[in-house]
């Protein structure tokens, strides 16, 4: 139980390197409040590593203390992990076709459909999906408007106007 524990704590520190490795190659110029793009990763992969040493200091002085029994099942449940992943997918690949709106709402009723079934319970008629998707427009839509309106970031629309 130690090694496994040793080995999620190098876990983290290492993808906090691989952070900032990548971190390295953001270009550091300051901006308007006088910090660059840069301090946002550095930041994020400096907690990181620290949380990793930290793991493994917990696991080699006796392993993490006060931690519950594993709960859930023995083996993972592919078909609800199957919807996560494609809702992610699904995303990614038709973000830039569809739109962020669209394609994160998408995202989010694939998601919720698998974390339901995770917990043993039916995935959802389809008035339970379409409400899902519903949720996830109301989600995604004031984000969506937030980064493109208030914080002047590109993201892919549906349309030329910037709304949608």
């Amino acid at each position: 139980m130690v090694r496994q524990q040793t080995c999620v704590g190098a876990g983290a520190f290492l993808v906090g390197a691989l952070m900032a490795y990548g971190a390295s190659f953001i270009s550091s110029d300051a901006g308007y409040a006088g910090i660059g793009p840069n301090a946002l990763p550095w930041f994020v992969a400096a907690v990181l590593m620290l949380c990793g040493l930290w793991l493994i200091w917990e696991a080699c002085s006796g392993g993490y203390r006060e931690m519950e029994a594993p709960s859930g099942a023995v083996e993972g449940d592919w078909r609800a992990a199957a919807f996560v992943i494609g809702g992610v997918v699904a995303n990614a690949a038709l973000i830039t076709v569809i739109g962020f709106i669209l394609a994160c709402s998408l995202c989010f009723a694939l998601a919720v459909r698998g974390l339901r079934m995770s917990e043993g319970k039916p995935g959802g008629s389809l008035h339970r999906s379409l409400l899902d998707g519903l949720t996830g427009l109301i989600i995604a839509a004031p984000v969506f408007w937030l980064f493109t309106k208030v914080l002047a970031i590109n993201l892919p629309g549906l349309t030329a106007s910037g709304w949608l």
